[in-house]
Parts: structure tokens; sequence; C-alpha cells
């Protein structure tokens, strides 16, 4: 096979393409929508990944996260039993600090994924968007790794004094006191005025993006419940209350041995005999991982069969264009091989022609792609990545289109007896 031959094909499929513009473009439409889904989407997803992954270790390696449902379980179980879960209280966090020697910090979190729990916070004539209102114990920092930019946060004695003191998070604090120091002033949630006293720095996400990370107002635990009771989600005769309790075990102390002294404080307190299951979660950051691994798996995996069924009707279309094509060239086939052109280079001819056409239509598409991922991405703050193989991994499924489909008609016209392709009209 001479390489002269390549640039030849090369410059007789752009030559193509140039005097047939419309039907060429109608023949890589459909890889040009497939790719394009693919690259924008793989963009989309990538960077939302990676977002959640860098929030999921903020966790820390060691923390344990008790909850009566999460997503770990959700995907897992069957949900209308899991509604029938006990409900986690106040006294099992108790029990857990009490009874777990591993444990150095137990902090409790009321109203976290609660979507009735979001409220605007109003400063005088200011009003911010709906945030969570978080009730949390004087440990709530210390857990999640927040650090302070304005103020102090509560204490002790502030959370068994149900104070109406709240720290705001960073989305209410630049919507009221863009320009001022907020600590000291008096804001309204709901219906209740509390006092700021403190600002929780921003979390760190990719790009910058907060993805309403900031969207929250922390207050004492004690005054959540006084404010707002206890919020329960009622389904048939299930219900799911919005309780969390989060444990970090001291310094050195193995986290397996942690998370063994806390699963037996909560079987106990439920009265589990030793051959029945967990009626909880209990959560480390990875297990957490492990799960949100399968969701983008799952994603990925959906994303590649709807992208191939676009690349699959541009396939289709491609071979029916080169078909057509090998029908109207048949006499320059009989010239080509009356020449001396053998029977696998025209082969390659239009073998090549076809994945001349489709690998345009790949980089279009990757074009495409980019641009929407780049255009969300600057629109709304949506977190995006472009990882270099979503882009080899569209050029090759658009080359591996043209070589499939394109098989077809290169073969017809290799096998056309060159008599009979010179006698065509």
């Amino acid at each position: 096979m001479r390489w002269a031959l390549f640039d030849e094909i090369f410059r007789m499929s752009w030559d193509t393409v140039r005097a047939n513009r419309l039907r060429s473009g109608l023949t890589i439409l459909g890889i040009v929508i497939g790719i394009t889904s693919i690259v924008g989407m793989t963009s989309l997803i990538t960077g939302f990944d990676r977002s959640m992954r860098e929030q999921i270790q903020q966790l820390g390696p060691d923390t344990l996260i008790v909850s009566q449902l999460s997503g770990v379980s959700i995907l897992g179980g069957n949900f209308r039993e899991l509604f029938m879960r006990p409900s986690l209280t106040l006294a099992d966090a108790a029990a857990i600090e009490r009874n777990a020697p591993s444990i150095g910090m137990v902090d409790i979190v009321l109203g976290q994924g609660d979507p009735s729990a979001a409220f605007p916070v109003r400063y005088r004539s200011e009003t911010s968007k709906p945030v969570m209102i978080v009730g949390s114990t004087e440990n709530f920092l210390d857990v999640n790794h927040l650090t302070l930019s304005h103020g102090r946060f509560f204490t002790e004695n502030e959370v068994q004094r149900r104070a109406r003191v709240v720290v705001l998070g960073q989305t209410p604090y630049e919507a009221l006191f863009p320009f001022q120091d907020p600590v000291g002033k008096r804001v309204r949630i709901d219906r209740e005025e509390y006092e700021v006293i403190g600002v929780a720095d921003k979390r760190p996400t990719p790009g910058g993006m907060s993805m309403g990370a900031d969207d929250f107002a922390v207050i004492p635990y004690t005054a959540h419940a006084k404010q707002f009771g206890n919020r329960i989600l009622r389904m048939g005769r299930g219900q799911l209350s919005f309780v969390i309790i989060v444990a970090v075990p001291h310094a050195g102390a193995p986290r397996d041995q942690a998370r063994t002294e806390v699963e037996n404080v909560m079987r106990i307190r439920h009265g589990l005999r030793l051959e029945q299951p967990n009626d909880f979660d209990l959560l480390t950051q990875d297990s957490i991982l492990e799960t949100w691994d399968q969701v983008t798996q799952a994603t990925f995996l959906a994303l590649v069969v709807l992208s191939s069924i676009a690349l699959m009707v541009g396939g289709i279309g491609v071979m029916s264009i080169m078909t057509i094509s090998v029908t109207e060239r048949t006499r320059e086939i009989g010239v080509r091989k009356a020449l001396g052109a053998r029977r696998f280079e025209v082969l390659w001819q239009f073998l090549l022609e076809a994945v001349f056409l489709t690998s345009l239509g790949g980089v279009i598409g990757i074009l495409f792609g980019s641009g929407i991922g780049l255009a969300v991405h600057y629109a709304t703050g949506f977190p995006v990545a472009l990882p270099w193989w979503s882009f080899a991994l569209g050029f090759l499924f658009s080359a591996g289109v043209g070589v499939f489909f394109g098989m077809f008609p290169a073969v017809r016209a290799s096998r056309l007896d060159p008599i009979e392709a010179l006698r065509h009209e």
C-alpha cells in the first residue's frame, strides 16, 4: 500500500465534500448530533462528578454519619421498607456520645435535606434566596471542616439556652450584607428574629462553583427544634425525619472500631436481634464514594447507549450515501481498474472516504459539544470538565462508524467488474 495513495484519497474525499456540500452535510448530521451529545454531556457529567467528589472528601476519611436512610440504602433497597424504619432521635446522639469510647465528637444536624426547611433570610428590605436552615451543635464547624470569615460560632451554653443566634453561609451573607459587617445585625428567618454572630467561609469547590454548597444558615438545634418542631415526611404508615448524627473518632482511634461501637449502640437502642439487619444507615466517606461511582457509571452507560442510537442513524446515512456514490461513480471505478488500480486500492478509496466524512462529523461534534459545555458553565456556573479522553472517544467513535458502515459500499465498489463498469451509463 503506497502512502501516496492516502494523500490522493484524502484530496479526493475533500473535493467530494466540497462538490456536494448539502449531501455531505446531511450525511454527517447524525454523526455530529451523536458526538455533540457525547462530548457535551461528558463535560457536564465529569465536571459535576469532580465537584461532588471534592465535597464528599471534605467529610474526612474517619467521619461516621448515621441516618434513617440515604442514597446508599435507596439504591439497594425497597423505598417503602426504608420509610418504615424508626426515626433517629436526639437521645440516639447522646447515647453514642456516652457509650462509644472511640468517638471524640458528636454533632446533631436537623433539617439537612428537608426541602420544606428552606427559607429566605431577611434583613430590613433585603431578602436572600431560600437557603437551608440547619440546626446543629457547637461542633458543626469542626465536623464539617469549615472556618469563619466573620465573627464566631455559637457555644454549648447558647445551644442549651436555645439562643436565637445564627451563622450565615456565604450565599445569604453576600445577598444581605455585601458592604457591611453582619455581626450583631438581626435577621428574620420565617417568623423569628436571630442575631448574626458569624459567617462561614466559602466552601472550596472546583472552579469556585458553589453548586448550592453555601446556601445555608446554621442555628442551635434546640432553637431549630423549638421553631420548626420535628419535621416529618409521611408515606403511608411510614415516615422520614430529617435528623442526622455525625460522629468523629478520637485522633488515632481506629475507624473500624469506632464504626463497630456506633453500630452496636444504635442496634441496642433499636432492640435489634443478632440476625436482624440494621434499620439505619451508617455511612463513611468510602461508602458514599462507592455509591456515587455506581451512579456515575450508570449515567455514562445511559449516555453511551443514547448517543449510539444517533451514531447508528448517522452511520446508516453514511452507508446509503456511499452506496449511491458508488453507483454514480461506477464508470470512474471502471477507468481506475482499467488503468491498473487493484481491488484493495479501490476498497481503501471508498472506505477512507467514509471514514473521512464521519471523522469530519466527529470533529464538528467535538467542537459543538465543547461549546455547549462551556456555554452552560458561563451561563449558569455549572462545573464542567473537558478531559482529553472525551475528545479521543468522540473521534474514535466517529471514525469507527465510518469503518463499520463504509465497509459494505467499499467492498461493493472493489468487486465491480471493470468491463461492466466501463459500459455503465
